[in-house]
């Protein structure tokens, strides 16, 4: 302090080289303020100090002290002597006074003598101003700032040109003393008005002498900062009184202020929960919905929409489920540290709740996207089989048109004998032809019965075709016998029958049958979902072809028949009417028809060309993503017992483990490309229709939910440590007791899960040498009844379940039944550790009401900044005890509600 001085008076003595007039005018003023209480006073500062002797007086009255009895001599020895005197009286209170001496005083220089007061009132009217760790010309400062804060119109930054337009003064006057003072009638443009009325009031009332002159202040560019400090120092100690309802007041403001902090994160927290859960209810009925399309490009539509909602809509819901547990957290911790009572949100809102709510959205999507892949698989086979039995029908429709009519003609009644047999030949190679096409009739029906079994859209039409195809057949059935029974009974009347055209019928039938089977069958669309399905289709059609050869020469022969015909016909001059008359088929068909068969053959090699290299694509796309997942997969296990490991371990202090946590935050979220690559590959797979992938046991759900879960985890961990560290620097507990507390921790985690069971945190406060018997540990190195009992619950004995259960209801509000680290942090430092009770609240407001048992709305407004006395009055019911008077507020209902002692 003394060397404080030294510098200081050092730069206050060069200041006073010209003395200004007004500091001449207000030190004068300052030092007759306090002489006349002896009842004398100076006229020229400058001279009336010289003797000493009404310097020694004005240091007794300041200082309360008695000085060494002066000299009454008029010699100049003597005025010397009083004068050393007083500057060795203002050394002995710490002031170094450097470059000045009695001689100089004594000679009147004025710069020493100007300087030598400004010390004077630094060291006994400034020097012990304190406001909120804040002393001398800081703390007068900051004073001032305070008083007068509520008045809009006045901004105190200095003791110069803050103070030109008189507010400032008229401000401090009427925070103390309103009743003298006008303040809503004062005028920023009128500072003469405001000074001078400012002067006058407080010399009037306050007793604090004029020291200034308005003309001089608003004549002034900067007017002069001691004068100005000197002055409003008189202001501080005339108001000093009122510093211990400051103090009181700033106590209120603290509490108020943390608990309308915890309120508003109350509200956040109520709405953020609401509408996540709103969303997860609207979210739900939309998966649940299991309403199937009739094609696919309408089920694609809904599987893009499902796409969607996972990339674009969910991902933020994810994360406001994660901020909200952190909200939560944070807010459980500062009602901790403030002495609240712990929060329990509205019914239906706990963070168990939402936990609930958000496991029946991803079981209500996990159900949705399997029930699509199976309903895009459903409507590709239904429009398979669809394909499949038009073009069957279409063939069966073709060869049986005109069937009914021939079997309904009488021709055999006017024929000859020949004619007869013919027709009765030609009708046995029908009945051969119609029992080859059982087998197309019996396949139309069973893809029909499979379409229906399958639910396909377009039934009723399907089931009316084959309806009347089987219909038809039935009718033909019935033609065909009766025609047959026609033939026979006229049989025995018609002797000859042509055995070549008879033979030719028969070979060419079942040809021809073969050859529309084998048209059919390289005309079949197929759809395989393997490489080795279409190698076995592939093989399929090569066998086929192996078969070309002896069915050519069946052809051959069949046309050797036909040849051989003609040949009788013509050698011996056959007269035949027309053509075959066993058979429809000719040559030229047969012919026709392998000819065709030819040219479909290339076209199925080309066909199955393309979707075996359709497959090779595809089994490129698994292998690409399953090289992806099998990284991926294993590198998330990795890190989230990487960071199981880092939550549990002590190394380096907490800023370091939240230094190292967050860059390994930036390290998974940089990881992030490369899980957009793998949607992608994912993407590509679902649009292939791929529906396995051999080549690993990683989905794409298991990679989603995995990088979920690393993200919150990595987040909930970096939340546990900020915790810690808010609970640390609140509470004031070492690094040491964190690391104690950490090992005790970790040693009763036996499963290593973050969290401690009823049993295992019992163990654990037993271990850290909490007697949970009873309320208060002793701790003096003698082993006496009760620290015996304390060493027999140590080993297993009984513990007082009543202790424990109070211990239990702090630790875990919610009622969970597990313990997690945080929660532990901050039973122990609440242990340890005072904090800001409702008596303490209660007495503060006592003091601002002046020791009364209800306060006043003026009180408040007047003592609390305005949003806080607002507060106070919206919340504090009214007194009604016998003492009370109109707009009394009870204040102790009040304060023990903020701490959960009763209800607002």
């Amino acid at each position: 302090d003394g060397l404080l001085y030294f510098f200081f008076f050092f730069a206050v003595t060069d200041a006073f080289c010209s003395p200004s007039p007004p500091s001449l005018q207000t030190f004068t003023a300052w030092c007759n303020s306090h002489l006349r209480k002896a009842g004398t006073q100076i006229e020229n500062i400058e001279e009336d100090f010289r003797d000493g002797l009404k310097l020694m007086l004005l240091l007794e009255v300041i200082s309360g002290e008695r000085l060494a009895k002066p000299e009454r001599g008029k010699m100049r020895v003597h005025k010397i002597s009083n004068v050393n005197k007083a500057l060795d009286f203002i050394a002995g209170k710490g002031v170094k006074l450097v470059s000045i001496g009695a001689e100089e005083i004594v000679d009147g220089n004025a710069k020493m003598t100007l300087g030598m007061i400004w010390t004077i009132i630094l060291r006994f009217a400034i020097q012990d101003i304190s406001v909120e760790e804040t002393s001398a010309k800081e703390g007068l400062l900051l004073w001032c700032q305070r008083k007068t804060a509520p008045y809009k119109n006045v901004n105190i930054q200095n003791f110069h040109i803050s103070w030109k337009d008189g507010l400032g003064f008229c401000a401090l006057i009427h925070r103390h003393r309103p009743e003298l003072i006008d303040y809503g009638k004062l005028r920023k443009d009128d500072p003469m008005t405001n000074l001078n009325t400012a002067f006058d009031v407080a010399e009037k009332y306050l007793d604090i002498p004029k020291m200034l002159d308005a003309e001089d202040i608003v004549g002034t560019a900067r007017p002069d900062e001691k004068a100005i400090m000197t002055y409003v120092s008189s202001f501080y100690h005339a108001f000093s009184g009122a510093q211990k309802a400051e103090t009181a007041a700033n106590r209120i403001c603290k509490v108020l202020a943390v608990n309308q902090e915890n309120e508003q994160l109350m509200e956040d927290y109520e709405k953020l929960a609401s509408d996540l859960l709103e969303w997860i209810r609207r979210t739900i009925p939309w998966l649940e919905n299991r309403m199937p399309e009739n094609t696919m490009q309408a089920m694609q539509q809904k599987l893009e929409d499902f796409r969607d909602y996972r990339r674009l809509h969910k991902p933020p819901k994810v994360q406001e489920k994660c901020q909200l547990e952190i909200n939560f957290n944070t807010l459980q911790t500062k009602l901790r540290l403030s002495n609240r009572p712990a929060f329990m949100p509205s019914e239906g809102k706990m963070v168990s709740d939402i936990n609930n709510g958000w496991g029946n959205l991803e079981g209500a999507e996990k159900g949705y996207e399997e029930w699509l892949l199976n309903e895009i698989r459903r409507l590709e086979r239904l429009d398979h089989l669809a394909e499949k039995f038009r073009q069957k029908a279409a063939i069966h429709e073709a060869w049986t048109e005109g069937k009914e009519k021939m079997l309904q003609k009488h021709d055999f009644e006017t024929a000859s004998l020949s004619e007869i047999k013919a027709l009765l030949k030609k009708h046995e190679a029908f009945e051969s032809d119609l029992a080859a096409h059982q087998d197309r009739v019996e396949q139309i029906a069973a893809i029909a019965q499979e379409l229906n079994e399958l639910d396909y859209y377009d039934s009723p039409s399907v089931n009316a075709r084959c309806q009347r195809i089987c219909d038809q057949w039935d009718a033909l059935g019935a033609l065909t016998q009766k025609r047959s029974e026609a033939l026979q009974r006229t049989e025995k009347l018609l002797e000859t029958i042509d055995q070549l055209y008879l033979e030719f019928a028969k070979r060419a039938a079942p040809f021809n049958n073969w050859m529309e089977g084998a048209m059919e069958d390289l005309q079949d669309t197929f759809i395989v979902h393997t490489i080795e399905e279409i190698q076995g289709l592939s093989t399929a059609h090569e066998q086929f072809k192996a078969t070309l050869p002896d069915a050519d020469k069946e052809r051959q022969a069949i046309l050797g028949i036909h040849n051989e015909i003609a040949k009788i016909v013509q050698t011996y001059h056959v007269n035949m009417a027309g053509t075959n008359p066993y058979t429809t088929i000719n040559p030229q068909e047969v012919n026709a028809k392998w000819d065709k068969v030819r040219q479909l053959v290339p076209q199925r090699d080309q066909a199955l060309i393309e979707e075996h290299a359709r497959q090779q694509n595809n089994e490129r796309l698994r292998r690409q993503f399953a090289n992806q997942a099998n990284v991926i997969g294993p590198w998330i296990q990795t890190k989230m017992e990487e960071i199981g490991r880092i939550s549990m371990e002590m190394h380096g202090t907490l800023e370091d483990q939240l230094t190292h946590l967050r860059q390994y935050e930036k390290s998974i979220v940089n990881y992030k490309p490369k899980i957009d690559q793998l949607e992608g590959d994912h993407q590509l797979i679902q649009e292939a229709l791929i529906f396995d992938n051999k080549h690993t046991n990683y989905t794409m759900e298991h990679i989603r939910v995995g990088w979920e879960q690393l993200l919150t985890t990595i987040a909930r961990t970096i939340n546990e440590i900020e915790n810690q560290v808010l609970t640390r620097d609140a509470k004031g507990i070492t690094q040491e007791q964190l690391n104690e507390y950490r090992a005790s921790f970790n040693h009763f985690d036996r499963d290593h899960s973050g969290t401690l069971g009823a049993e295992e945190f019992k163990a654990c406060l037993i271990s850290l040498g909490f007697d949970i018997a009873n309320d208060a540990q002793k701790r003096s190195g003698i082993m006496d009844a009760e620290d015996f009992k304390t060493c027999l619950i140590s080993v297993g004995y009984n513990l007082g379940e009543n202790e424990f259960s109070r211990i239990m209801s702090i630790v875990d509000p919610n009622r969970m039944g597990i313990v997690t680290f945080q929660g532990f942090i901050d039973f122990m430092s609440r242990e340890t550790t005072d904090t800001d009770t409702a008596d303490q609240v209660t007495a503060s407001f006592k003091v601002l009401a002046g020791d009364k048992n209800y306060i006043l709305a003026d009180e408040l407004l007047r003592e609390l900044p305005p949003d806080q006395a607002e507060y106070c009055m919206a919340r504090m019911a009214p007194y009604t005890g016998p003492d009370a008077v109109p707009g009394a507020l009870d204040y102790m209902s009040f304060s023990t509600a903020l701490y959960g002692e009763s209800d607002l």
